[in-house]
């Protein structure tokens, strides 16, 4: 593990181990990632061919059950202690209250539908579920994949270019985990401010679609460096 790694954010919570060897458990996280990106296709899909739109609870369930198949004993369930998130200022909520706060965000969600933007929906429920931390592993690959899903539903279609949101956020993950911290410092004062983390997706959708003129012109594959999109 490199420095920069151990001083990334992850959650800490005492859960029995499936896979303890490193290298089978980074396939098994991979292959499920696959999964898990695949349902979220699906679900935007059913999604826009089902109206009206309503975002449940099962559905985010499912986004961690895909996740975490194989690999966690709580795939599919919430965390059934508290948790704490290290290199991180938020403490996350009590386990009595996730299932509570979680139907809250859905709630948010479905009655801002019509009224609020696709990228602040995106926005909000990428920062909310971090905020709330529900499940013992795979909060934040949960969060990005439902991210992703809202973003796409409210849009009414499937955007081209690679890479996609999920995986842009993780290429920029410093300047992510600053716009969680500054939604984290804004609920503190008892106010929704995630406006930097909107700045964030919609320079990272910016990049998405920039991809595709520059493989439609004809533009050699440069990788995708880590700078700030915006």
């Amino acid at each position: 593990m490199t420095v920069e790694e151990s001083e990334r954010r992850h959650s800490r919570a005492l859960e029995p181990e499936l896979i303890s060897d490193p290298k089978l458990k980074a396939e098994a996280e991979a292959a499920n990632g696959l999964r898990q990106y695949d349902l979220a296709v699906q679900a935007v899909q059913t999604a826009i061919e089902r109206q009206p739109f309503k975002l449940r609870l099962s559905l985010i369930l499912s986004f961690q059950r895909e996740a975490l198949q194989g690999i966690s004993a709580y795939a599919g369930n919430f965390r059934p202690g508290d948790v704490e998130i290290k290199h991180s200022r938020h403490t996350p909520p009590g386990a009595h209250l996730v299932p509570e706060l979680v139907e809250d965000l859905c709630d948010y969600v479905n009655s801002h539908w019509e009224s609020a933007s696709p990228i602040h929906l995106a926005a909000y429920v990428m920062w909310r579920l971090n905020w709330i931390h529900p499940f013992a592993d795979g909060n934040g690959r949960t969060s990005r994949i439902l991210s992703f899903y809202v973003l796409f539903s409210r849009l009414g279609a499937l955007l081209p270019g690679t890479p996609t949101l999920p995986d842009l956020i993780i290429d920029h993950r410093s300047l992510y985990e600053e716009a969680l911290d500054a939604a984290d410092d804004a609920a503190k004062e008892e106010r929704i401010d995630v406006s930097k983390m909107e700045k964030l997706i919609e320079g990272l959708l910016a990049k998405q679609l920039a991809r595709v003129y520059e493989l439609a012109a004809g533009e050699p594959v440069l990788g995708n460096e880590p700078s700030s999109p915006v």
